[in-house]
């Protein structure tokens, strides 16, 4: 549940954003920010914050995020638009959901307590073991061996 909740307040934020800047800005249809809005908030929910964010730190899993937003609106924008300022538009997005996902992360780092997706990063103190003899006999024929 607490996974759904996360996921439904990063989308409304996201489309909100979004949709000032794409729609407004650059009168991009509100069912296009919708659809990018929807794909760029799953990816970046199961990419940024469900793998990277655990394994590393907040800087990591935001500059992730701003590459992975840059790609997938600059590639939907492109294709689903006619506008000459896609680049533009797209850096500008990129910048401002960036921004958001920076204080997003906080917010799934304080309140998502999830021990199963962290990984222990930490070096391990591994030791062999090692016995006396490799090929264990029984040690009174060994003697006995010897003592001729």
């Amino acid at each position: 549940m607490e996974h759904i909740k996360m996921m439904a307040v990063k989308f409304f934020i996201s489309l909100a954003l979004l949709y000032v800047i794409l729609g407004i800005g650059y009168d991009v249809s509100f069912g296009n920010v919708f659809l990018i809005t929807l794909v760029l908030g799953v990816l970046s929910y199961i990419l940024g914050d469900r793998i990277i964010l655990p394994r590393t730190n907040n800087t990591v899993a935001t500059i992730s995020d701003f590459v992975l937003s840059f790609v997938v609106i600059y590639l939907m924008t492109d294709a689903l638009t006619v506008g000459d300022d896609v680049l533009q538009a797209t850096l500008i997005s990129s910048i401002a959901l960036t921004i958001f996902e920076y204080f997003f992360h906080k917010y799934v780092a304080s309140n998502l307590d999830d021990q199963e997706s962290t990984t222990d990063m930490r070096p391990r103190s591994i030791q062999t073991e090692s016995a006396e003899e490799i090929h264990p006999i029984d040690k009174e024929e060994n003697y006995k061996k010897n003592e001729e």
